[in-house]
């Protein structure tokens, strides 16, 4: 007869072990869950995913379940440490490892990757998202009618480029994309699908967003990691003598900061328009657009260090007009003053807190460049 209260204190000692501390699928703290199939600890975010995996995992909380002595030392024998010794063997170096915070189809099809299509026990010289060339139909949002339609894509690592044609391929692509500037970000709050992607660009020093999704989840992920691994492509290429671990961050990244502020000119006295913002911390960039969607920006302003004359603050402009938002945030840079308006004091505080990170970080030597050519453009 097994001891409840013994096995749980089992459990909750093996939970706290370095290597069974946190999620073993996305890394968040603290794990309350675990499969005594796999005998791995995770969070409760994660478990949703594995309780729809019945033949291959069985989710039990270690502190509410009952255990019995057999499956507490299958726990003991196993561990999180040892299944990813096994279970992620051979992850190509590019492919994006979820984070606690990331979007429900980038963990789900990590899991499955796993432990259900076990794609990372072995060295697989044929992955989908591995191959030269990468193709298929994505569904894209027109620029102008805003309609979702679907489009065939080529990814290839031959040309560093993204191709997608409309309905009649003879006539060539509608645009090429050179990966060179390319980021890949899941937005599906934004683009209102599951498995939305915004892809972002830059054409002659302005930068354009694509919105795309695929119906199928494990599909739109492929892509993502395929364009991950044709820009791991690229980056080796252009910078030979880098490590893998100073590259992996350009890959892809996540933008700091997204949301609505209100915009005036440069004279402040002009007329306060809502502005869709978004912070590449990475380039160091503060793009904003007509709404979230837009597939062009309207204009961009850089941000430096403090070193170099940047700073931020919160503020109450006076004298401005048209402005429904009360919550300002003001940039210095060393050509003018940008005075933007939150909506709400928790807007404003993320706000310039985001701004800080960027204004803390020193300036790499491409970040030079970068600030002359958007100085080159006003």
């Amino acid at each position: 007869m097994a001891n409840r209260e013994k096995n749980k204190k089992i459990l909750l000692e093996l939970v706290k072990l370095p290597e069974n501390n946190c999620c073993a699928d996305c890394g968040a703290a603290d794990p309350d869950w675990a499969s005594c199939k796999l005998g791995i600890f995770v969070c409760l975010t994660c478990s949703g995913t594995h309780r729809n995996l019945p033949t291959i995992s069985r989710i039990k909380s270690i502190r509410l379940d009952f255990w019995d002595d057999e499956l507490v030392q299958f726990m003991k024998a196993n561990g999180n440490c040892s299944a990813k010794n096994f279970y992620e063997k051979c992850v190509p170096v590019f492919y994006y490892r979820p984070h606690p915070h990331d979007c429900e189809v980038l963990r789900e099809q990590w899991i499955r990757a796993k432990y259900e299509r076990m794609e990372f026990t072995e060295e697989k010289t044929e992955r989908p998202y591995t191959a030269d060339v990468y193709e298929g139909m994505l569904w894209k949002k027109g620029r102008d009618n805003g309609q979702f339609l679907e489009r065939k894509f080529v990814l290839s690592v031959h040309d560093f480029t993204l191709k997608y044609y409309k309905e009649d391929e003879s006539k060539g692509p509608k645009a090429t994309i050179y990966v060179k500037n390319l980021n890949a970000t899941f937005q599906p709050e934004k683009i209102g699908h599951a498995h939305g992607l915004q892809i972002t660009y830059c054409v002659e020093d302005h930068t354009r967003n694509l919105f795309v999704y695929h119906k199928n989840g494990q599909e739109i992920v492929n892509w993502f990691n395929a364009i991950r691994a044709v820009r791991h492509a690229y980056l080796k290429t252009a910078f030979p003598t880098a490590s893998d671990v100073d590259i992996i961050p350009w890959i892809s990244r996540n933008y700091l900061k997204e949301g609505y502020m209100e915009k005036t000119g440069p004279l402040q006295r002009e007329p306060f328009k809502k502005r869709w913002f978004i912070l590449d911390s990475m380039d160091r960039k503060l793009l904003y657009f007509k709404t979230q969607l837009d597939a062009i920006e309207l204009g961009v302003v850089f941000i430096g260090s403090e070193n170099h004359g940047y700073s931020v603050r919160e503020c109450v402009p006076k004298g401005t007009r048209g402005n429904k938002w009360k919550c300002g945030v003001i940039v210095e840079t060393p050509d003018r003053q940008f005075v933007f308006m939150c909506e709400q004091e928790r807007d404003q505080r993320e706000w310039v807190e985001a701004l800080k990170t960027v204004i803390s970080k020193p300036m790499m030597p491409q970040d030079y460049t970068t600030e002359a050519n958007i100085r080159r453009r006003k």
